[in-house]
């Protein structure tokens, strides 16, 4: 029963992480298609803080033990590609 518990505290903190990521990607998307573009202080401003808030709350799960670290750098890798892909295709409009 305890190893059930475990388990499901490990998959709903994975699940929170990923969607925290794809929250920040939205945000971005949104920020690049109708307020600044990706040289704008703002947008850098915007970017650093929510990867920064990603990655503490990354550490703070891989510390309580319901993530490995190799899954939190993974969501933050998987993040950065995205948004490189999305930085990318919005100077090429």
């Amino acid at each position: 029963m305890a190893s059930e518990t475990v388990l499901d505290h490990r998959e709903k903190a994975n699940a929170l992480l990923k969607a925290d990521a794809d929250k920040i990607l939205k945000l971005i998307k949104v920020q690049m298609d109708n307020l600044t573009m990706p040289q704008c202080p703002l947008y850098e401003e915007v970017l650093d803080t929510q990867m920064f808030g990603l990655s503490r709350e990354i550490d703070f799960a891989v510390r309580l033990g319901l993530i490995e670290e190799n899954e939190g750098k993974a969501i933050l890798e998987k993040l950065e590609r995205e948004l490189s892909a999305l930085h990318d295709a919005s100077q090429k409009k």
